[in-house]
């Protein structure tokens, strides 16, 4: 993926986690073996690290004490250095911490009930219809039931993102009867032969006790195949505490965090499957509705110690690519005929893949080599207002670009000449490139997986 724009600091997912792990593993970076000396000093810093990061003190202790016991147990490999293994040991043991493998949801029933639950302020309505695009995507028929009737606006709120995502929502906003618009909902599924029902509760006080017998009761009276807890990532190891005491009324099935693109310190993320013996199904990584992944323990462990998740960036590009599209990609870049209608073309598929700021996440070393860049929703903007006041002869040919047709583009995006001419610049850098990997043969490899250039 290749971005051209000076900004500020990018802010990704357990970005300060993620940069305090990295300068105590380099403590061994350079030392000739690993020895009792140099992991005590490592393992201490890793702690501290958890600990910052809101992780609980026994979590902490437990994960550190197995990473300097395995450490020290491991035999030296002569062709991988010390700061490689104890890398590899780290995102062992945070992958077993989380989890270790991919845990689905239960579809099964006819139809599968999912039932949401989880504290007011959550994210559970707007998860609940993320959840509902993302099993619709993959061909299945869902219903959404707005069983919320304390929020104001809740189930308005469920019904426009259901017409957003072109599935139907059973509601009755005069029925202040939860139980029996779940029971009414589950009989319209079934006459409606619809393959999975989710149920958008009511958010809760854990302390409240006549909420949590309501949604007790619900799940008495539907028998849901499935019961996910939602939970703010943001609010750390609150969220175990929480989620501790849904669990001991509901025994969910999983857990949902969101709100993981905000300034999260990742406590909760990394204590609540070893605390709750529940397993992270999803995350939530922003507001729109793709903004929804399946959560990998493996993937997750490599993020946090910035060696990127290529697989899930993978998998993302191949949701929004189009085969045409990366098919005449290919030619133009084979034939050195890459434009600015080109580039805008690429700039709208990378868009469709989620959070930037995910993305850069995503892609090993990545968020180091940017330095100062920053990106986020708005990045592409002031690239692509750039490119929009070009005239469409210009767009085709980029090297007729004059210094006065730069003055005039400068003028009709509102930046300055200065800037232009760096965007130019970064624009032809790539351009050089893509016929350098071109010569290659690496590019057509690159597009043919990916359908995006610069990748």
């Amino acid at each position: 993926m290749y971005i051209c724009s000076p900004f500020k600091k990018t802010k990704i997912m357990f970005e300060s986690l993620s940069d305090k792990l990295d300068k105590a593993i380099k403590t061994l970076k350079g030392q000739g073996r690993i020895s009792d000396i140099n992991i005590a000093q490592t393992v201490k810093e890793i702690r501290k690290a958890l600990l910052d990061a809101d992780v609980n003190y026994k979590v902490a202790k437990d994960l550190t004490d197995k990473i300097r016991d395995e450490a020290l147990g491991q035999k030296i490999i002569i062709s991988v250095s010390p700061g490689q293994q104890f890398t590899k040991i780290v995102a062992d043991e945070l992958t077993a911490m989380m989890g270790g493998e991919k845990v689905e949801i239960n579809t099964k029933g006819d139809p599968a009930v999912i039932l949401m639950s989880g504290l007011q302020g959550s994210g559970k309505t707007t998860f609940s219809g993320k959840l509902a695009k993302m099993l619709k995507s993959q061909g299945r028929q869902v219903m959404l039931a707005a069983c919320d009737i304390y929020r104001p606006n809740a189930i308005d709120q469920l019904q426009t993102l259901g017409g957003q995502i072109g599935v139907e929502v059973y509601a009755e906003p005069d029925n202040k009867n939860v139980v029996q618009v779940a029971l009414n909902a589950l009989a319209y599924a079934k006459k409606n032969h619809v393959k999975i029902l989710i149920i958008d509760t009511a958010g809760r006080l854990a302390v409240d006790e006549v909420m949590m017998d309501e949604i007790a009761a619900v799940k008495k009276a539907v028998n849901p195949s499935e019961i996910l807890f939602v939970v703010d990532a943001m609010t750390g190891q609150d969220a175990v505490n929480t989620a501790k005491t849904f669990n001991d009324r509901l025994d969910f099935d999983g857990v949902v965090l969101t709100k993981m693109d905000g300034d999260t310190r990742g406590g909760a993320a990394l204590s609540i499957k070893y605390q709750v013996n529940k397993p992270i199904k999803y995350i939530g990584t922003g507001e729109k509705m793709e903004a929804i992944e399946a959560f990998y323990p493996d993937r997750m462990a490599q993020r946090i110690l910035g060696m990127g998740d290529v697989l899930s960036l993978v998998e993302r590009a191949q949701e929004v690519y189009n085969e045409e599209e990366a098919r005449r990609i290919n030619q133009k870049i084979r034939k050195n005929s890459f434009d600015f209608d080109d580039y805008i073309s690429q700039l709208e598929q990378i868009q469709k893949m989620g959070n930037i700021k995910d993305l850069v996440g995503m892609i090993p070393g990545m968020n180091k080599a940017l330095g100062d860049a920053e990106l986020d929703n708005d990045t592409f903007k002031p690239m692509k207002a750039i490119i929009q006041s070009m005239t469409p002869h210009e767009r085709a040919n980029p090297d007729l670009i004059s210094p006065s047709r730069r003055k005039r583009i400068a003028m009709g995006c509102g930046n300055t000449i200065l800037e232009v001419n760096k965007f130019m610049k970064q624009f032809d850098d790539m351009r050089k490139m893509m016929k350098m990997m071109n010569n290659k043969g690496a590019m057509k490899q690159m597009m043919g997986k990916m359908g995006m250039p610069g990748m």
